[in-house]
């Protein structure tokens, strides 16, 4: 039996707290954010008295340390921000917690995304005995789960590896984020980057792009960018020669990007307004919908799979592993739109994959260092079934 602390209370909290809740392995559960009353009303619509809540200021060790000491938890579900991984990590080590999380560490002055600050943990985390278990949503999470499985059972050697993830919904919004804006923004206009023969290739922001195939879906244009999981799978199979992550766009939400970065929205810099500081980038997100609030009307299917090129038996072999998952039926479920579903399910397996010892390992480590195949046995039944393709056309 696990005790399991839950920070966060967006979207993808609320999945992870209703996968939590229906998962017996864990016998006291705590959600907690900055808002009380968000997760009064997760805790309320899962029933039960199941869930218990509280307040809780990530940025602030103490704060987080105080609720720890007080609540004991075996592990720590970090679904806040990005910005909060290292506060909620130094809280752990204090408090001799357990670590998840699904999103890498960035700091809130720059646009960058790297494993080193978190990496850095390592050996603080290996000397105390705790295990700390990085990027386990869809993608960072189940891709590089996904790319471990196919390692373990189908290659001796990978190549080739195209991370792809297609969003077919439509929320009937005329521009909306499908996670926090400030974040989904970010993210999209760095600077796109792959691994190529041993080395880091950087392109210009969606300058690579082309049209792909998704199952049940069909064609849609597809973009190069960097994603985090890239940085941890080159290293942990070197075999790989290239490595890419592709994202679908429709072109009215590309013109409201490039509008919104054309006038300076996207700062992430602070500015002078009425003579208060204001970031224009938390501005924006403050008056976009809330992603949390897009599950009622959404409709259609994402499809997030790898494709993947190498040799198995001496022998070129190509192979397609991917999951489907519909917005209605997410929503029907928990509430929440695919996006966040396709996150918050592998987040409660992946904590749920330590409670039962099956991913214990003192450290800080990436989830394709663990085996996949207790993961993945789980996959389907939590509500993100997979298929294989064999010996089929990657496209790319």
């Amino acid at each position: 039996m696990c005790k399991v602390l839950i920070i966060g209370a967006g979207g993808v909290g609320t999945v992870v707290a209703h996968k939590v809740a229906a998962n017996p392995v864990f016998s006291e559960i705590m959600l907690a954010s900055r808002t009380k009353s968000k997760c009064d009303q997760i805790a309320a619509a899962i029933g039960g008295d199941r869930i218990q809540t509280a307040k809780v200021d990530a940025d602030s060790v103490p704060e987080l340390c105080e609720l720890m000491r007080s609540f004991k938890p075996d592990i720590v579900i970090n679904v806040a921000l990005p910005y909060q991984d290292l506060t909620i990590m130094d809280a752990c080590l204090e408090c001799g917690v357990n670590y998840l999380d699904t999103a890498n560490y960035e700091p809130l002055d720059e646009a960058h995304f790297e494993y080193s600050w978190q990496w850095a943990y390592r050996e603080r985390f290996e000397k105390a005995g705790l295990t700390a278990i990085l990027g386990c949503g869809f993608d960072p999470g189940v891709s590089a789960i996904f790319t471990a499985y196919a390692a373990k059972h189908h290659f001796d050697e990978i190549h080739y590896l195209d991370i792809v993830d297609c969003n077919a919904g439509n929320h009937g919004k005329a521009f909306a984020t499908n996670f926090n804006p400030e974040i989904n923004i970010r993210e999209i206009t760095q600077k796109g980057r792959y691994w190529e023969n041993g080395d880091w290739v950087t392109t210009g922001s969606l300058e690579i792009h082309k049209t792909l195939n998704y199952p049940n879906i069909g064609p849609r244009e597809s973009y190069l960018l960097y994603h985090e999981e890239l940085e941890s799978l080159v290293l942990n199979f070197p075999t790989i020669k290239r490595a890419r992550f592709w994202m679908t766009f429709g072109q009215e939400y590309l013109t409201h990007l490039r509008v919104i970065q054309d006038i300076g929205m996207a700062r992430i810099d602070p500015i002078m307004y009425n003579g208060q500081e204001i970031v224009p980038i938390q501005f924006l997100k403050a008056v976009l919908p809330d992603p949390k609030t897009l599950g009622e009307n959404y409709h259609g299917e994402t499809s997030i799979g790898c494709r993947i090129r190498g040799i198995k038996d001496g022998k070129e072999k190509t192979y397609y592993i991917y999951n489907n998952c519909d917005h209605a039926e997410a929503y029907k479920e928990t509430g929440t739109q695919a996006v966040s579903y396709t996150t918050g399910v592998p987040a409660a397996l992946g904590a749920a994959m330590f409670a039962k010892g099956l991913w214990v390992k003192p450290g800080v480590h990436n989830v394709e260092e663990f085996d996949p195949d207790p993961f993945l046995a789980e996959l389907g039944p939590q509500g993100l079934p997979w298929v294989e393709l064999h010996d089929v056309d990657l496209e790319l």
